[in-house]
């Protein structure tokens, strides 16, 4: 059940409805959520509801006895606990695919007898990756961590922690809502004076058309072809098939992003915005303070900086920023393409950081808009690059398309006007992002309820009449 479908917005009308019936009555509003959540979840496959209710008892659980217990050793050891429960799980289900294909490949290069192992390369060949697994396991850390640190107290009941870690809008694609935000207005929902809907319908309008009208438009018309048969197409095509997908995932991804924060305020809860015009940064660095922001913080606040961010030597900040970033690449799959895709960003970080204090000591500023223009478009073209090795299926596929490009000729046989438009309209939505869209969201706010409803149409009808046929599952739903 996707959102841009009839069956989700059937849902979605059902449980509003009841929803705001029953929210004066927290506990039976609690179970009826739940109950939405899970059916949501269990949509794709029922068995892994099992997998989000044992999560949920776990943490909390853990959760409960870091608050009970006085002795710091005990709580660290308790902390240690849940954090393995909560790897190894994302470890199982994410990387025993992976994991065999290896033993596999290194058996057969060693020529190694297979046939004792057969039965368990097997198995875990065949083990299903949960929908979303990634994203609430990382909820779940975070918030036993945060009741670790005192950031937080435990959830008061496990029907609060059950329905934070299931809650549908952002379950499988995020954004990474921490605890601390939503937990309290989970445990004590109180409905606000009015339903912002001018922002929600902003919002669910704006994703919609950039998921059906510019990603999944340039997924078929050309991301699609160029990766799947890179040995087909020549330098122009292959450079807009990654230009295409470098447009094609943030509309993608932003858009479910949006929705789920729009459908978030139509139930009336708020969650922090997760994309803030990333291909506008001047630097990578400011690129991940764009970009996919709720997973960058994350990565920051639970992994950087307990390895020691930026407090020690040069050479240990180095050390610590490739840690983070080849994790990074391991969360979004497994694969060598992502731990290349996590490198190549580690690596353009540690050179930026380094140029920058070379600079910094010449006195170099690099202001005015050439500098800035400049920076915009290598800071382009760098994620570009590394958007290859992230979509690509092999690293033969990445390197066959950077061969492409390399041996120039301009031959284009997908490379359209309408695509170019895609690309930058695509390009041009960025502009709604984070704090630009405040002006538009009160503008479109202020207008009347029939004046919004023909705005809503209007878009509505351009989505169907220019969206391709058929909704393609949102590239993160498969992280």
């Amino acid at each position: 059940m996707i959102f841009p479908t009839i069956d989700f917005a059937l849902f979605f009308l059902v449980v509003f409805f009841i929803s705001w019936a029953l929210i004066r009555r927290w506990r039976p509003w609690k179970l009826f959520m739940l109950a939405a959540s899970y059916f949501f979840y269990g949509y794709w496959d029922w068995r892994f509801i099992a997998l989000l209710a044992t999560s949920s008892v776990v943490n909390h659980a853990v959760a409960l006895g870091m608050r009970r217990s006085p002795n710091p050793h005990a709580r660290r050891l308790l902390l240690t606990l849940a954090v393995t429960f909560n790897v190894a799980s994302i470890g199982f289900f994410k990387y025993s695919r992976f994991l065999a294909e290896q033993m596999v490949a290194v058996c057969g290069w060693l020529r190694l007898d297979l046939d004792v192992w057969f039965p368990v390369l097997d198995y875990l060949g065949q083990v299903i990756l949960p929908v979303g697994i990634s994203f609430f396991t990382f909820q779940a850390m975070s918030y036993v961590i945060d009741v670790y640190r005192r950031v937080m107290p435990p959830a008061d009941s496990l029907l609060d922690f059950a329905l934070f870690l299931a809650f549908f809008p952002q379950l499988v694609a995020g954004p990474i809502v921490r605890a601390c935000n939503l937990v309290p207005q989970i445990s004590r929902p109180t409905p606000p004076p009015r339903i912002d809907t001018g922002r929600a319908a902003f919002l669910i309008l704006g994703g919609l058309f950039k998921k059906i009208v510019i990603a999944n438009f340039l997924a078929q018309k050309i991301v699609d072809p160029v990766f799947a048969r890179p040995d087909l197409y020549g330098a122009v095509d292959t450079l807009f098939g990654v230009y295409g997908y470098a447009i094609q995932i943030y509309c993608d991804f932003s858009a479910y992003s949006d929705i789920a924060i729009g459908l978030c305020l139509l139930l009336g809860f708020k969650i922090a915005l997760n994309f803030n015009a990333p291909y506008l940064a001047g630097t990578i660095r400011e690129f991940w303070q764009r970009w996919h922001i709720s997973l960058s913080t994350f990565l920051r606040d639970y992994l950087f900086i307990p390895l020691g961010g930026s407090r020690g030597s040069e050479s240990k900040t180095y050390r610590n920023l490739m840690i983070t970033f080849l994790l990074g690449g391991l969360w979004h799959g497994a694969g060598w393409t992502f731990i290349a895709w996590g490198a190549l960003h580690g690596v353009y970080l540690l050179v930026e950081r380094a140029a920058g204090r070379w600079m910094d000591r010449r006195g170099w500023r690099g202001e005015g808009w050439p500098a800035i223009v400049g920076r915009r478009v290598a800071v382009w073209h760098l994620v570009c690059l590394s958007w290859l090795f992230f979509r690509g299926e092999t690293f033969e596929h990445a390197l066959t398309m950077l061969r492409a490009m390399s041996l120039w000729d301009r031959s284009a046989t997908l490379v359209t006007g309408p695509i170019l438009l895609a690309i930058v309209v695509g390009y041009a939505m960025q502009w709604f992002d984070g704090d630009r869209a405040q002006r538009l969201w009160n503008a479109f706010g202020r207008l009347p309820a029939p004046a919004q409803g023909a705005v809503a149409a209007v878009v509505l009808t351009i989505i169907l009449a220019l969206g391709p046929k058929g909704v393609a599952p949102f590239i993160y739903f498969q992280f």
